[in-house]
């Protein structure tokens, strides 16, 4: 060691050789990750280099990739018949970022849902998402069930609902994922809904009020409430009301609401600040679908905060979140003129995969 030390190669003859107690893994789809086993925390960056990392090329012939009951990336080599958790292409890494970020940089409007989660495992939660069929309620759903979740999809159209089940299978066969009827316009599904997740004796760890309709034309519920209303707001609030005994006693659990920025733009206060009820669910002649949604967005925001106010000391926390410009989402379907609008729009705004990194 004297001589090593003596001629400068004491410590390691490469600065990419990492420090004792840390390991070298890859994502699913190609990304380098550092795993710290004496502080049990994994990190993107080289712990001596602060580079990011990403695998080049394909596997060597005869490898394949698969996924461990944890959502941990294996590889098998099948001619040596042997696995191990070290991809094979790592000796052929490239940079990806140079310089190393600061803790601000950590996450930025590129980052994905499945890089918010990387390294994290889920395995033993259950994590119910509503409107998980498509867009960001389905990004949500896939990243947690990829990272071992339990996840539930609470959608209206169990056809839609069992493909996007499907979709996530076919990335994984091992996920842990199904599909129940909720329907946000008819509080008696609401009730069926949290009756029959009851009768499944499991907790729930993380509850996702994802589900939205936009630019819907005038219309009222089997409940007689203005629609808009009602699906964005008064029927997530319902079921939370009736799953809050299973949140507490599954605590530490959370809520989260996906909201919007428009919530800005709105009021449901009259000209004496007095709240009016009117505004929430308007009558035909009052009402207009772009202002109906940001009034429902605006509840969405002081429901989150006054649940948080009231669970949290039980361990239940709620988190109202703003997931980015949605122009690839289709909540615009209703109205020809919003789908001009959103199409027009979308290079300039980020993707589902992006968005949904907002609600994780």
């Amino acid at each position: 060691m004297a001589a090593l030390r003596y001629a400068g190669l004491d410590d390691t003859d490469s600065e990419d050789e990492l420090p004792l107690g840390w390991e070298q893994r890859t994502t699913k789809d190609g990304w380098v990750y550092y795993a710290n086993h004496t502080e049990e925390k994994t990190q993107w960056e080289h712990p001596k280099t602060g580079k990011r990392k990403r695998i080049a090329g394909d596997l060597p012939y005869g490898w394949e990739q698969e996924t461990d009951e944890n959502g941990q990336v294996y590889f098998v080599d099948h001619i040596n018949k042997r696995t191990t958790y070290l991809d094979p292409r790592l000796a052929f890494t490239v940079d990806d970022n140079p310089t190393k970020p600061t803790t601000r940089q950590r996450y930025d409007g590129s980052t994905t849902a499945m890089e918010i989660l990387q390294g994290r495992d889920f395995t033993g939660k259950v994590v119910v998402v509503t409107g998980a069929n498509s867009g960001i309620g389905f990004e949500t759903a896939k990243s947690f069930a990829l990272h071992g979740a339990h996840v539930i999809l609470a959608c209206r159209n169990m056809t839609r609902a069992n493909e996007a089940v499907s979709r996530i299978l076919g990335e994984w066969h091992k996920a842990k994922v199904e599909a129940m009827t909720l329907d946000l316009a008819q509080l008696r599904s609401v009730q069926h809904f949290a009756q029959a997740f009851k009768a499944k004796n499991v907790p729930l760890h993380v509850l996702v009020c994802n589900a939205a309709a936009f630019a819907l034309p005038w219309s009222l519920t089997k409940d007689g409430l203005e629609t808009t209303f009602q699906v964005n707001h008064l029927g997530h609030f319902y079921l939370v009301q009736l799953l809050q005994d299973v949140l507490c006693r599954s605590a530490p659990a959370r809520v989260v609401v996906v909201s919007s920025e428009s919530h800005r733009f709105t009021d449901i206060n009259d000209s004496s600040k007095n709240l009016d009820f009117s505004r929430l669910s308007p009558s035909k002649n009052d009402y207009w679908a772009m202002l109906a949604y940001n009034r429902s967005k605006l509840c969405n925001i002081l429901f989150s905060n006054e649940l948080h106010r009231r669970l949290s000391p039980r361990g239940v926390t709620s988190n109202a979140v703003h997931p980015g410009n949605m122009m690839y989402s289709s909540l615009h379907r209703h109205w020809w003129v919003y789908t001009l609008l959103f199409t027009l729009a979308r290079p300039f705004t980020k993707s589902m995969k992006i968005n949904s990194d907002e609600v994780l």
